[in-house]
C-alpha cells in the first residue's frame, strides 16, 4: 500500500467526529473523578491550592513541571536571561569570541549553583574522556564513556561523587543527576567524533565550550559534537526571512501551552488520580483508558515544552537545536517513538544504525536494538520499571520487523495485491490499532508505574472484553485512519505526483485543406 493511498472525504469525516466524541466522552469522565473526590485523603499530599481567580484545587503530582514553571521559573529565567544578554552583546561586539562566553558564562552558573567541586568534578570526567579520545580508538571510548556513566547510577560510586556538591538547595538532586548524564553523553559524542577525525585532534577547549554550554547542560537536549561545533563556530551571522519572527512564535506558543496546561491542572487530575489504586477499582472503563491515554500525551507536551523552551533560547545564539520530539498521538509504530529527540538522534548516530546496518536483517536489528536499550537502561538508571519498559519496547521494535518479514511472502502479498489501496489502507489500519495500544501499555510502564500499567491492561483485555476492547479497538481505528490521511496529505505536499504527460499529436489524422496554413514568420511577430 502507498502512503498515497486516499479513502472518501466523508469516511474521513466519520472518523474525525467518531474520535471527538470518544475524546469528550472519556475527559468528562475524567473531570467527574476530579470534580467529587478533590477532598480524598489520598489526594491531600499533590492537589494544591490553585490560581485564586480559578477558585479550584490543582494538580502538582509532578515534580518536573512546577519545579521549571511554578517554583523555580525566576531562577531559570534569571540564568537563560544573562546567557541571552551576554552572547548578544558577545555576537555584537567580538563575535569571533562568542563560544568563548558562552564557556565562560555557563562555567560560572554552574559554579554559582553547584560549586567550585561540582566544577571540578565535570572537569575531571572531560579529561578522562579527551585522554582517552587522543587514543582514537571507537570501542575503547565507548567503554570508558558507558563506564563513567554507570558510576552515576550504581552504589558506593554515586554516593561518593555526590560528595562534591555543596550547600543545600532544593534543586542540588536533580541538577547533580542532569549535568551529570548529559556531561558524560556529550563527552562521549566528543571523543566518537575525535576517534573520526582523520587529521590530528580537536582541542580540549571545543570540548569544555560544548559541555558547558548553558542551556543545555543541565537538561538537554543533546547535539552530536559534530552539529554543534559546526554551527557554534560559523562566522555567518544572517538570519533567514522571518525567522525571527518564527522564534518569537515559537516561544509564545510554548508559553500558552503552559499556561492551557495549567489551567487543565484545575480541572483535570491526572496525575494524581493513577497513584490511587482504590479508587482506580471503581473508575469506569473509558476513564482508566482516558487516564493511560492523558498520561501519555502530558508526557510528551511536558517534553516538547521543555526541550522547546530550551531551544528557543539555542535557536537565538544562531544554533539548530533538535526538534520535539513527535506527538504520540501520532505514533502508531514503535521504531518513531520516542520522548527525547536528542537522546533519540544520539543512539541512532552511534550505536543503533552502525550496528543495525540497512535495518533489513533480523539477527542484526535483534543486536542493535538490545545494544540500544540497553544504553538508554544505564542513561535511565537500572531498575525494575525501566528494566521491563525496555524489554518490552526492544520487542516491540524487533516484532514489527518480524510481522512485517512474515507478510511479505506468499500468500500473503498476493492478497494484498488483490485488494484496492483503500481497502489495504483499512487493513493495516486494523493491525495498526493493536500496536498502537502496545506502544501507550509499554510506556505507562515508565511514565506512571507498573500496577497503573497492569490495571489498565486487564481492564482492555480481560474485564472490558468483549464490549470495551472492541469499543476501543474501533476508535483507535479511527485514530490511525486520521493519522495515516495527516500522512498522506504531507505525502503530497513533500512529493507531488507529476502530471500526467499531453497527449502526442496523430500524425495519421487528415488534415483539413480548406484551414489555411499560418506562415511562421507572422506567427512569430504575433
Amino acid at each position: 500500500m502507498g502512503i498515497k493511498a486516499a479513502l472518501p472525504k466523508y469516511e474521513i469525516y466519520f472518523y474525525n467526529t467518531v474520535l471527538c466524541l470518544a475524546l469528550l466522552w472519556a475527559t468528562s469522565w475524567i473531570f467527574e473523578v476530579s470534580n467529587t473526590n478533590v477532598n480524598r485523603k489520598t489526594f491531600k499530599s499533590n492537589i494544591k491550592p490553585g490560581w485564586h481567580y480559578v477558585e479550584r484545587k490543582m494538580d502538582t503530582a509532578d515534580f518536573e513541571w512546577v519545579m521549571w514553571f511554578s517554583t523555580f521559573r525566576a531562577h531559570i529565567l534569571f540564568a537563560l536571561s544573562g546567557h541571552i544578554l551576554f552572547a548578544k552583546l558577545c555576537a555584537m561586539l567580538a563575535p569571533q569570541y562568542r563560544s568563548l562566553v558562552f564557556l565562560v558564562y555557563g562555567v560560572l552558573a554552574v559554579w554559582t549553583s553547584m560549586g567550585w567541586t561540582y566544577v571540578t568534578l565535570m572537569l575531571s570526567h572531560c579529561i578522562l574522556l579527551y585522554s582517552i579520545s587522543l587514543v582514537k580508538i571507537r570501542w575503547l571510548c565507548f567503554l570508558t564513556g558507558l563506564c563513567t556513566l554507570a558510576s552515576f547510577k550504581c552504589e558506593p560510586c554515586v554516593s561518593w561523587q555526590a560528595g562534591f556538591v555543596e550547600g543545600d538547595f532544593e534543586l542540588r538532586h536533580i541538577l547533580f543527576y542532569g549535568g551529570c548524564g548529559f556531561t558524560i553523553m556529550r563527552c562521549m559524542s566528543f571523543a566518537l567524533e575525535n576517534c573520526e577525525k582523520k587529521d590530528g585532534n580537536y582541542n580540549i577547549l571545543e570540548l569544555l565550550k560544548y559541555n558547558f554550554y548553558l542551556p543545555f547542560f543541565y537538561f538537554g537536549p543533546i547535539m552530536t559534537f559534530d552539529q554543534f561545533y559546526a554551527q557554534v563556530n560559523r562566522s555567518n551571522f544572517s538570519r533567514k526571512e522571518r525567522e525571527m519572527w518564527n522564534i518569537s512564535l515559537h516561544g509564545l506558543t510554548n508559553l500558552g501551552i503552559i499556561i492551557v496546561v495549567d489551567v487543565l491542572f484545575h480541572f483535570m487530575y491526572i496525575l494524581t488520580i493513577p497513584t490511587d489504586l482504590k479508587l482506580l477499582k471503581h473508575l469506569s472503563d473509558w476513564a482508566l483508558v482516558g487516564l493511560a491515554y492523558m498520561n501519555l500525551v502530558y508526557d510528551w507536551v511536558k517534553a516538547a515544552v521543555m526541550f522547546g523552551a530550551i531551544s528557543t533560547v539555542a535557536r537565538l545564539d544562531y544554533l539548530d537545536p533538535p526538534k520535539p520530539p513527535k506527538c504520540i498521538t501520532l505514533l502508531y509504530v514503535f521504531s518513531e517513538t520516542h520522548f527525547d529527540r536528542g537522546i533519540n538522534d544520539w543512539l541512532c548516530k552511534y550505536v543503533y544504525n552502525p550496528l543495525g546496518g540497512s535495518h533489513c536483517n533480523v539477527v542484526e536489528e535483534l543486536i542493535a536494538t538490545l545494544c540500544t536499550y540497553g544504553v538508554t537502561i544505564l542513561w535511565l538508571g537500572p531498575c525494575k520499571v525501566v528494566l521491563l519498559w525496555a524489554l518490552f519496547n526492544c520487542f516491540g521494535l524487533n516484532f514489527e520487523l518480524w510481522t512485517a518479514k512474515f507478510f511479505s511472502v506468499e500468500p500473503f502479498t498476493s492478497f494484498e495485491t488483490a485488494l484496492s489501496e483503500a481497502g489495504s489502507r483499512r487493513l493495516r489500519a486494523v493491525f495498526n490499532a493493536f500496536n498502537y495500544w502496545c506502544v501507550v501499555l509499554f510506556n505507562i510502564l515508565a511514565l506512571n508505574s507498573l500496577d497503573f500499567a497492569k490495571m489498565v491492561a486487564k481492564r482492555l483485555l480481560l474485564k472490558g472484553f468483549p464490549i470495551t476492547t472492541v469499543m476501543v479497538l474501533f476508535v483507535t481505528y479511527c485514530l490511525v485512519q486520521v493519522i495515516k490521511e495527516r500522512e498522506r496529505r504531507q505525502a503530497l505536499i513533500d512529493d507531488p505526483d507529476p502530471l500526467p504527460p499531453a497527449p502526442a499529436p496523430d500524425s495519421s489524422a487528415p488534415t483539413d485543406p480548406a484551414q489555411p496554413v499560418p506562415e511562421p514568420g507572422k506567427e512569430k511577430a504575433e
